[in-house]
């Protein structure tokens, strides 16, 4: 039987994906990589790898999540640690109550989140030459107004991990009411 790496996600709209190009854009050099901008999403649960049985029920459960449609807005950028600086991330507004329903309807099946934070990777760091300066200049990034959009639905998606970066090909579509 198959394995599959999966996760649940809202993806970004491809308006609001250019937008944060420019974000991505204004970041001060480092290296690493920023996130390709049709791979943006932010990631409500990550399921890692499970076999087909298991994603049959994680679909079933899944169906089952009611939940209306709603407005979000990229309203900061940041980094989890200034110490390890590894990830830069924009934070999406709104998203956490989502995120517990899928966490709640989903805890047979796998552990609750404890830390949930509803962002958007947006660049993943592997060196810094200097890290005040480019935390320094992060900290004088502006989150333009206006970088909202509708939520109407979240997917099951599978990730294939390849050298040129990761491929997401969406399993299953939950539209919300």
């Amino acid at each position: 039987m198959e394995i599959i790496r999966t996760f649940i996600s809202i993806d970004i709209p491809k308006k609001i994906q250019k937008e944060i190009r420019k974000l991505q854009d204004e970041l001060p050099g480092f290296e690493g990589g920023r996130t390709d901008p049709e791979n943006l999403h932010l990631t409500l649960k990550f399921l890692g790898e499970i076999n087909e049985e298991k994603i049959g029920e994680v679909k079933n459960k899944l169906k089952k999540v009611k939940f209306k449609k709603f407005d979000t807005e990229v309203d900061d950028v940041g980094v989890f640690s200034p110490k390890f600086v590894k990830i830069v991330w924009v934070h999406l507004k709104n998203c956490n109550r989502l995120q517990k329903l899928i966490d709640e309807g989903l805890k047979d099946l796998f552990p609750r989140e404890e830390r949930f934070m509803s962002h958007v990777t947006i660049a993943r760091v592997k060196y810094l030459k200097n890290k005040n300066y480019f935390l320094g200049e992060m900290d004088k990034i502006k989150i333009p107004p206006g970088l909202k959009f509708k939520v109407n639905n979240f997917e099951l998606k599978k990730s294939t991990l390849t050298p040129d970066g990761p491929i997401y090909e969406t399993l299953e579509r939950y539209t919300l009411a």
